[in-house]
C-alpha cells in the first residue's frame, strides 16, 4: 500500500458497510458526538458496496453528517484498505457499521496513543447489546461469536483485535501491507491475519479497556443469521490455518467425525446386518454432548442444560464451514487440525 506523502495529525475513521442503513446512521451520529470531545481533527470515511437503494441512502446520510462516501468492493478487508488510502490523518480507526462509539472514545484513543510512542495500535472492547431473542441468550455461551470482541476489556498486550473497534498508526498499517483481500470469506479472519503480521514485524498492539463501542444487534439475531456467521467463521479459520501454518493444532472436527462414522457404518452394514448404523447417532450424540458440557457453565438447571445443548448444536455450523473449507482448499488434513487463535 502507498500512503500520502504528508499526513496531518488526527483520526480518520474508516467504516466498511453493506446495507445496515439505520445502524450506520446511529454510528455516524455517535462518532460525531465523540469527535466533539476529541482534541484532534476527525474525519469519517464510509466505504460501501450496498445495492442502489441503500447506497443512495448512505450517500444522503454522509452528506448530512459531514462524512465522506466511497464506493468500495465487496470484501471487508479491501474496503478498509480503500478507506485507508483516502484517509488524511496519521491515525486510522476501524469501526463496525453496526457499532456506536462511546462519547469519550476518540479522546481516550488520542490521549493514549500520543503518550505510547512504542505502540502501533490500540483496541477497545466491543460490547454486544443485550437482545431479547432466545438465540441471543443461548449464543452468549459461545466464545466463537463474542469472546474475541470483549477480550480488550481485560487490558494488557494483544496479538490482534476485531475491526469493530481498532485504532492503528498509519505507518504500522502500511508497513504490513494493510488487510488481506483474498481470503475466501468477504468478512472474518482478515483482522486476525493483520494482527499476526503486525506482531511478526515487531509492532505492539495494546488493549484500551476504556475505549468502548456498543454493537447494535437490536434483537435481530435468529437461528439463520447466527448459523451463517458461524459457518463463515469456520471457513475463515481454515484459511488462517493455511496462511499461518505455525498456528495449526490438532483438532477433530465433529462434522468430520460424524462423516467418518457414517462411512464406516455403511461399509460394515452388510456384515453386521445394519447394526453398525448405530455408530452414526452415537457419534453425533457424543460430540454434541462433549461440546454442550463445555458450554454449560456454572448453571445446572434444566434451562441451562437446554441452552448449552442448543448452543452446541448451533456451533455445528462452524464445524460445517471448517469442513467445507478443507475440501475447497484441497487440504483434507485440515479436517483433523484447527487454528490456534492469538491470545
Amino acid at each position: 500500500m502507498t500512503g500520502k506523502s504528508v499526513l496531518s495529525l488526527g483520526v480518520s475513521v474508516v467504516v466498511p458497510v453493506r446495507g445496515r442503513v439505520a445502524a450506520a446512521e446511529r454510528m455516524l451520529a455517535s462518532v460525531w458526538a465523540a469527535a466533539a470531545r476529541c482534541p484532534e481533527p476527525v474525519e469519517v470515511l464510509l466505504v460501501d458496496d450496498s445495492g442502489p437503494e441503500d447506497a443512495a441512502r448512505h450517500r444522503e446520510q454522509c452528506d448530512r453528517n459531514g462524512a465522506r462516501y466511497l464506493r468500495g468492493p465487496r470484501h471487508a478487508g479491501a474496503k478498509c484498505n480503500l478507506g485507508a488510502r483516502h484517509a488524511s490523518h496519521d491515525l486510522l480507526l476501524f469501526l463496525g457499521s453496526d457499532c456506536r462509539a462511546s462519547p469519550g472514545l476518540l479522546r481516550r484513543y488520542v490521549k493514549t496513543i500520543r503518550m505510547a510512542t512504542g505502540t502501533a495500535g490500540l483496541a477497545g472492547p466491543t460490547v454486544v447489546m443485550e437482545s431479547p431473542t432466545a438465540v441471543s441468550r443461548i449464543m452468549r455461551r459461545s466464545p466463537l461469536l463474542h469472546g474475541d470482541l470483549k477480550r480488550p476489556a481485560a487490558g494488557d498486550e494483544l496479538e490482534w483485535a476485531a475491526t469493530s473497534n481498532l485504532l492503528l498508526r498509519r505507518t504500522a498499517f502500511e508497513a504490513v501491507g494493510g488487510f488481506a483481500e483474498r481470503s475466501p470469506t468477504v468478512v472474518a479472519g482478515e483482522d486476525v491475519d493483520l494482527g499476526i503480521r503486525l506482531t511478526w514485524q515487531g509492532f505492539t498492539l495494546r488493549a484500551e479497556p476504556d475505549a468502548e463501542v456498543v454493537q447494535d444487534r437490536l434483537g435481530s439475531e435468529s437461528v439463520r443469521s447466527v448459523s451463517r456467521r458461524l459457518y463463515r467463521h469456520g471457513r475463515s479459520q481454515q484459511w488462517l490455518a493455511v496462511v499461518h501454518p505455525d498456528r495449526r493444532v490438532p483438532r477433530c472436527n465433529p462434522v468430520a467425525a460424524v462423516g467418518a462414522a457414517t462411512v464406516a457404518a455403511l461399509a460394515a452394514a452388510p456384515a453386521t446386518r445394519g447394526r453398525s448404523m448405530v455408530l452414526i447417532p452415537a457419534t453425533a450424540a457424543l460430540t454434541l454432548g462433549l461440546r454442550a458440557r463445555a458450554r454449560l457453565g456454572p448453571g445446572r438447571g434444566p434451562r441451562a442444560v437446554a441452552d448449552a445443548v442448543a448452543c452446541a448444536a448451533l456451533e455445528c455450523a462452524f464445524d460445517l464451514g471448517s469442513a467445507v473449507a478443507a475440501v475447497q482448499l484441497r487440504r483434507p488434513g485440515l479436517l483433523f487440525t484447527g487454528f490456534r487463535r492469538p491470545r
